[in-house]
């Protein structure tokens, strides 16, 4: 393989163009590190581009009432008992400074006006369980685009001055190792093998929406990350929690996403103004699910939506909302002016909602789960950093808080850079936190190392096996354990491909599980394993088929951490979860309905 030329100083490596990646590799950039930062598609390719939400933090000057200790509390009963409390009060003591950084590299945040000007400084607004505002927004509904462009503009300013090196189009396959520490990355670029040697690498890959038929995420969230770093060894936690959004716009015989620039979401705040869900038969359903019925918590309304999809035998097909009657009510053009966003992109996607049923279905959203990090985003394998939605930091918990997953990439992307430029010399590979955390078991092996008394429903992260990582070249899983049928898609005869892996996992480990489901799955994507090629990549330019390969491989993480979690907790629903008096978890406010 042809190499990449050698350069004074310490070399890190950055894969992923997100928020996380793209901040680290300024940060390190400035501080004058060797920097490569590679992202296997454009620089805009990510779930931060897409991102509607905004960027939570108690800023110095912060809304009246509110503290960091506050953003604390929030984010703890958010995630439902399951977040490790030093990595949340770290996040949101450490926010602010990362916010100016985000100023510094040319981001410029909404102004405040009218109540919502805190003197002078930026609009902060309220959303989903905050209790209070503290949501800072750039371009109103387009945070994440307006973000993601003011430090992609630094990254290439930098790379034209000949302080970053970036790689585009350089898909990533392996993580090369030496004496037990990661030492640089192998990347497929113009159908060619390469290898670049590093001190360290960091995964700052994103999630991987495409495991399931509907997604928010762009084609790009593939797990690679997580793929990646369970191959070199290294242990992930929390697989089993993936957030979902009840109402994203699908394809039908009208609407066509496809014409969009990405993913488009339906926001709570239309079901607050009025508009509710309708099945296939034209029957509002909801109020037959919880009293409040379209005004339901988030993930409430998702399951009432995966239910009722279920018992009409179609687990992967959609429902409609109905905001025909809120422009009878507030008058011809109250939807244009009230979401003139959402207006234009239903429109552009072929649906006039003003007249027409938008069709909609839960779309995976967030993985709360990832590579096992500690405090300073150092996985279990020396050499190898994880900062933004490929890592699991203990966080996110069980269900993310809205607007924190911006932040979390921001905070612990720095925290990265901090330890690689400290050289990092007592790296502990055993260690999976600085404190402790609630991580769950995908299978396999624990690790020993315990620093305190794990909370209550909490197991300590794992190292995944080599039979289920892929690290071998078949599953060894007995083809007798594949169902003759799964909901949605074909027999015993089905070949793999990413559309019956994608419906496999709406029907089976999606917003509704259990017991029969998940193993189930289990049975179907361990057959899979067993023909599914593992050297794949070896095919130049194929970049599809590892794609394909790291996606089982997430699914399988994801499908065994749901089976090992038997009761329901935060984003993980198990239907069938066994009684239990005793155990009880802190109940969720409602969403907000005006704040999405």
């Amino acid at each position: 393989m042809p190499r990449q030329p050698e350069a004074p100083g310490r070399r890190l490596a950055v894969v992923g163009s997100g928020i996380a990646g793209l901040y680290a590799a300024l940060l390190a950039a400035d501080a004058g590190a060797d920097v490569v930062l590679l992202t296997k598609s454009a620089l805009e390719h990510s779930n931060t581009w897409y991102a509607q939400g905004g960027i939570s933090a108690v800023l110095t000057e912060p809304a009246p009432g509110d503290t960091v200790a506050a953003h604390i509390a929030d984010t703890l009963r958010a995630g439902a008992g399951h977040c490790n409390e030093a990595a949340v009060r770290l996040m949101c003591t450490e926010a602010r400074q990362d916010i100016t950084g985000l100023q510094r590299y040319g981001v410029t945040f909404d102004a405040g006006q009218g109540d919502r000007a805190h003197d002078g400084g930026p609009a902060l607004g309220l959303e989903a369980a905050h209790s209070a505002p503290r949501i800072l927004h750039a371009g109103g509904d387009a945070t994440g685009a307006r973000v993601a462009a003011a430090l992609i503009q630094a990254v290439l300013s930098r790379r034209d001055e000949g302080r970053l090196t970036l790689l585009t189009h350089a898909h990533v396959t392996a993580l090369a190792t030496r004496e037990g520490r990661v030492a640089g990355v192998d990347y497929l670029q113009g159908g060619r093998h390469v290898s670049l040697e590093t001190d360290a690498v960091l995964l700052a890959t994103g999630g991987a929406g495409q495991l399931f038929a509907q997604t928010t995420n762009p084609a790009v969230a593939t797990a690679d990350g997580l793929a990646l770093a369970v191959r070199a060894g290294a242990a992930a936690a929390d697989l089993e929690f993936f957030q979902f959004h009840p109402t994203c716009l699908v394809s039908s015989a009208t609407a066509h996403p496809h014409r969009l620039d990405g993913p488009l979401l339906i926001s709570e705040a239309v079901r607050g103004e009025g508009a509710v869900l309708l099945d296939s038969g034209g029957r509002r359903f909801m109020k037959a699910y919880h009293p409040d019925a379209e005004l339901a918590p988030r993930d409430v309304v998702a399951r009432s939506i995966a239910l009722h999809l279920a018992k009409l035998g179609d687990p992967n097909g959609h429902v409609y909302l109905d905001a025909r009657a809120i422009e009878q009510a507030r008058g011809t053009g109250f939807l244009r002016q009230r979401f003139p966003t959402l207006t234009r992109k239903t429109l552009d996607a072929g649906i006039d909602w003003t007249r027409e049923l938008v069709p909609v279905a839960p779309a995976a959203h967030y993985w709360m789960g990832g590579v096992a990090t500690d405090l300073h985003s150092r996985t279990t394998v020396p050499g190898l950093y994880a900062a933004g939605e490929v890592a699991c930091t203990g966080v996110q918990g069980a269900n993310r808080l809205a607007s924190n997953s911006l932040l979390e990439g921001l905070v612990f992307g720095r925290r990265a850079v901090e330890a690689f430029l400290s050289g990092d010399a007592g790296w502990d590979a055993s260690r999976g936190s600085d404190a402790p955390r609630a991580a769950s078991a995908a299978g396999g092996l624990r690790l020993t190392h315990a620093s305190a008394p794990l909370p209550r429903n909490a197991s300590a992260p794992v190292a995944v096996p080599a039979a289920l990582s892929g690290a071998t070249d078949r599953s060894g899983a007995p083809r007798g354990s594949w169902p003759a049928r799964f909901a949605g898609g074909g027999g015993l005869d089905t070949p793999f491909s990413r559309e019956a892996l994608r419906r496999l996992m709406t029907s089976h480990a999606g917003v509704l599980r259990s017991g029969q489901l998940l193993a189930e799955a289990a049975g179907i994507l361990a057959a899979w394993a067993a023909v599914v090629r593992t050297d794949a990549v070896c095919s130049p330019g194929d970049a599809v088929a590892l794609e394909d390969r790291n996606l089982l491989l997430a699914a399988r993480l994801l499908v065994a951490g749901a089976l090992d979690r038997r009761e329901s907790l935060g984003a993980h629903y198990r239907s069938d979860e066994p009684a239990d008096p005793e155990t009880t978890y802190p109940t969720r406010p409602k969403a907000s309905l005006l704040h999405d």
